[in-house]
């Protein structure tokens, strides 16, 4: 049995009836897990809809960092009792198929980096979609979904919480701990894609990730420059080159381990339009780290996420220990122990030590539990 960690925080319930009708699909195929971090109104409502359906709990206090994501995710990896783990956003719909190859990937890895695409196409999906080819053309995409090995995630305790891109610092804090990663990138998850207001809202906070790979983010800002030249000098074969190429090479990703089965060709265009988008955004996301941070969540996140070098030398010296919200597992005397819930109750199992956990909603009603605190695919694996 595998466990699936879902934190969310709505401010309105539109998708609530079509991501209720995905949990009782889901809950077939895995035990749920909902860190819900929603306003109390939204809260008390899902907490109704998924009565009996999932374990539906608030963010652990005590777990709490800038990156609201990784308080859930920090919080569900407290309360899950299966060795093999899925991660996922709350636009994410796995099927039976891809959880099952989830489970026989995390036996051979750490981290699983299954491949994201979006089953609706409206032309803002395409757009960001033809980032996803560039990415798969040159390596792998960032997906909104992995899978890990709970024991390992316990013993790295977690990952820092205070970055805004939440999903290269658990993948760097992996690697630094010297944990293997597959990136199957035929592994496919479906996606629901973001309206065109969230769309527009995501672009510089997206750009400003780009800040944790340097070189990334220098070829990005070295664009409108360029094109700045060419355009003066009236040398527009040099741009119309450029924009040839991001095509061509965004048509590689798409056809990469059978790419072509859920990438339309179409949205191999759009890539000159996303390298321009980004190159944009890139300066006003230079901008916002000169004057403190990107906004997220009401407040400023200043970085985008450590290298691998940071991790390793802060996890060698024990500083990394600090920067961490709590320590989410402590043993006891005995080791590592858990508590066995019955067959129908939603008490979690969790390890001695770890504080008193938050309110859990069951199919026995809300309760407050009290106690001690292949083809396509890469390995990377890295030594501590």
């Amino acid at each position: 049995m595998m466990d699936y960690v879902l934190p969310l925080r709505w401010e309105n319930d539109s998708g609530l009836e079509e991501l209720t009708a995905y949990l009782r699909v889901l809950r077939r195929h895995v035990r749920v897990i909902v860190i819900d971090g929603s306003p109390p109104w939204l809260f008390e409502r899902h907490a109704v809809a998924w009565h009996g359906l999932v374990t539906h709990v608030r963010p652990a206090a005590d777990l709490r960092c800038a990156n609201g994501k990784v308080g859930g995710v920090l919080t569900g990896m407290r309360l899950a009792r299966a060795e093999r783990v899925v991660i996922a956003d709350d636009d994410v719909r796995y099927d039976e198929r891809a959880l099952a190859r989830m489970k026989v990937l995390l036996a051979e890895a750490e981290l699983v980096r299954p491949q994201n695409y979006f089953a609706r196409l409206p032309w803002h999906a395409r757009w960001d979609t033809a980032r996803t080819l560039l990415n798969r053309a040159l390596g792998a995409d960032y997906p909104g979904t992995f899978g890990v090995r709970r024991s390992f995630f316990e013993r790295m305790g977690g990952y820092d919480g205070d970055v805004l891109f939440e999903n290269l610092e658990l993948i760097r804090t992996v690697r630094a701990h010297g944990g293997r990663e597959l990136r199957p990138l035929d592994l496919y998850v479906r996606r629901l894609p973001p309206d065109a207001a969230r769309f527009w809202n995501q672009r510089v906070r997206q750009a400003y990730d780009d800040l944790a790979q340097p070189g990334r983010m220098a070829l990005f800002l070295s664009v409108l420059p360029a094109l700045t030249v060419c355009v003066l000098r009236r040398r527009y074969v040099l741009p119309a080159a450029g924009a040839a190429l991001a095509v061509g090479l965004a048509e590689v990703g798409r056809r990469k381990a059978r790419g072509r089965c859920v990438f339309p060709g179409t949205s191999a265009l759009f890539a000159p339009a996303w390298i321009l988008e980004r190159a944009t955004c890139s300066w006003l996301a230079l901008g916002a780290a000169l004057c403190g941070g990107v906004p997220y969540a009401g407040r400023r996140l200043r970085r985008a996420a450590h290298s691998v070098r940071w991790l390793r030398q802060a996890g060698a010296s024990g500083s990394l220990a600090a920067r961490k919200p709590a320590t989410l597992w402590e043993p006891s005397q005995n080791g590592l122990t858990a508590d066995r819930p019955h067959r129908h109750s939603a008490t979690v199992a969790r390890p001695a030590g770890i504080g008193t956990p938050p309110s859990v909603t069951s199919s026995n009603g809300p309760r407050i539990s009290r106690g001690p605190s292949s083809q396509g695919v890469t390995v990377t694996t890295s030594s501590p």
